[in-house]
């Protein structure tokens, strides 16, 4: 489970939720792009009968980093 932060804003201005992991505020579709595309790449490479079990450590390491900026999947 991530914790979250909740920022006392400003008067006039609405909470704001900051997770710690991933200060920035990324969403999930531009987070890791070195191993979103590495990934990507392999299954275009492979067919669908090979590719995951061509892709399994591309996939894991997708993951991983996805999990290190707190998305949970």
């Amino acid at each position: 489970m991530s914790s979250m932060t909740v920022a006392n804003p400003p008067k006039g201005e609405t909470a704001k939720l900051t997770n710690p992991l991933n200060p920035e505020g990324l969403k999930p579709c531009c987070a890791c792009p070195e191993t979103k595309s590495a990934r990507d790449m392999c299954f275009l490479q492979h067919d669908s009968g090979e590719a995951s079990d061509a892709c399994k450590n591309l996939v894991q390491a997708h993951i991983t980093c996805m999990r290190g900026y707190g998305f949970n999947i």
